[in-house]
C-alpha cells in the first residue's frame, strides 16, 4: 500500500470523509497536496494536528521515549478518541443539544439512542463538523479528537471529515461503478499508486465491508444494481476505503430487510477492531446486540417551553438495559414512553 493509505498498527494513518451526500462535496476544499505521517509505537497516543495549512497537512504523532516505556492503559483510563465537553448546539434560536458531555473509547462500538427529537442525529453529525454545512447551525462547548478541539480556531473541517467519516441513514451509492465508488476518496485525497495498487486497495475495502465475494466479478456494473443491504455495506467501504479513525452511522440499517440488518451487525462487530464506531438507532435490541457503550437521550422543556435534547445516562451497555442509573433511562427501556 503507498503512502496514502498506510496501514499501521499504531494507526498513523491519514483519515479519509465519506462524504455521501451531493450537498456534502465540496471539490473546493479537498487537498490533494503531500502527506506526511510520522511513527508510532503500538502502545502510544497520538497527538493529531489538524490545523489548517497552506499546503501539506501533517499529522504529529511522534512520540516521547518515555511514553513508549509507560504501561499501556487500561480501558477505563485511556482517553477517549472523540470526547465532547458541555456540546450545545443550536439552530438559530433553537436550541437542539444542551450540555452534552461524553467520551467515546476507541475501537469500540458506541450507540445513541432515545425518542424521535432527542438530539441523537444532532450529536452524530457534529462529530466531524456535518452540521457546518447547514448555515443556521453552531455548536458551543468543545468537540475534543484525540485531544484537539475540531471547532477550535485554525481548524480545517474537511480535515476533521477525512478522519471521521459517515454512513447515512439511506443508502445513497454514487452514480459510479462499484469499482469507482471505493476509489473515488481515495483518488481525491492524493492517491498517487499505480493501478494494481489502487485495485489492491478496492478489493481490501470491499473485503471489509463484507461485499467482496458478492461483487468481485462485476466492478464495472453500477452502484445503483446492488440491492439496499449491498448499497449500504459499499457505502461502508467507501468510508473505510481510506481508513478513517472513526466511522459515524446515522441509523445505518433502518432502511433493511432483518437479513440484510445482521450482516450489517455483524459487519460492524468485525470493524470495530480497526476502528472506533459510533451509531444512532432507534433500535434498543440492535443497540444491545452490538454495542459496548450506550448512551440514552431524551427530550425536555427548557425554560421558554421548547423542546431540547439532553444526556440523560452514558454506561456499559449490559448495565444500561439490566441496571440503569437513571429512573428515566429504566422508564424509556422498559416502554413507558418513547
Amino acid at each position: 500500500m503507498t503512502e496514502a493509505a498506510p496501514k499501521a498498527t499504531g494507526r498513523d494513518e491519514i483519515m479519509a470523509v465519506d462524504m455521501t451526500k451531493t450537498d456534502d462535496i465540496r471539490t473546493g476544499d479537498v487537498k490533494t497536496g503531500d502527506v506526511k505521517t510520522g511513527h508510532i509505537g503500538a502502545r502510544d497516543i497520538p497527538t493529531v494536528d489538524i490545523g489548517a495549512g497552506a499546503g501539506d497537512v501533517t499529522v504529529d504523532i511522534r512520540a516521547d521515549s518515555d511514553d513508549a516505556e509507560s504501561a499501556e492503559p487500561t480501558a477505563a483510563s485511556a482517553p477517549g478518541v472523540i470526547e465532547t465537553k458541555g456540546m450545545h448546539v443550536w439552530y438559530g434560536d433553537f436550541h437542539a443539544v444542551k450540555d452534552v458531555s461524553l467520551s467515546f473509547a476507541p475501537n469500540r462500538i458506541s450507540a445513541l439512542i432515545g425518542p424521535s427529537g432527542c438530539g441523537k442525529s444532532t450529536v452524530l453529525r457534529s462529530l466531524n463538523r456535518m452540521n457546518d454545512l447547514v448555515p443556521s447551525a453552531r455548536v458551543e462547548g468543545a468537540v475534543l479528537y484525540h485531544g484537539e478541539n475540531i471547532y477550535g480556531e485554525g481548524v480545517d473541517p474537511v480535515e476533521v471529515r477525512r478522519r471521521i467519516g459517515m454512513v447515512f441513514q439511506k443508502p445513497n451509492p454514487f452514480p459510479k461503478s462499484i469499482y469507482e465508488n471505493v476509489s473515488w476518496g481515495a483518488k481525491i485525497n492524493g492517491f498517487r499508486g499505480s493501478g494494481g495498487e489502487m485495485d489492491e486497495l478496492v478489493e481490501e475495502a470491499l473485503t471489509g465491508a463484507a461485499l467482496w465475494d458478492e461483487v468481485k466479478d462485476k466492478l464495472d456494473d453500477s452502484g445503483y444494481s446492488l440491492s439496499g443491504g449491498q448499497q449500504q455495506r459499499l457505502c461502508i467501504a467507501r468510508a473505510i476505503a481510506t481508513k478513517p479513525d472513526v466511522v459515524l452511522m446515522d441509523e445505518p440499517a433502518s432502511a433493511l430487510d432483518p437479513i440484510a440488518t445482521l450482516r450489517i451487525e455483524e459487519l460492524m462487530l468485525d470493524l470495530k477492531d480497526e476502528y472506533s464506531i459510533i451509531i444512532v438507532t432507534h433500535n434498543m435490541q440492535q443497540a444491545a446486540r452490538v454495542s459496548d457503550m450506550t448512551a440514552f437521550l431524551n427530550v425536555k422543556l427548557d425554560t421558554l417551553g421548547q423542546r431540547t435534547g439532553e444526556l440523560v445516562e452514558f454506561s456499559p451497555t449490559d448495565q444500561l438495559f439490566t441496571t440503569p442509573r437513571e429512573k428515566e433511562t429504566e422508564d424509556y427501556i422498559t416502554g413507558r414512553f418513547g
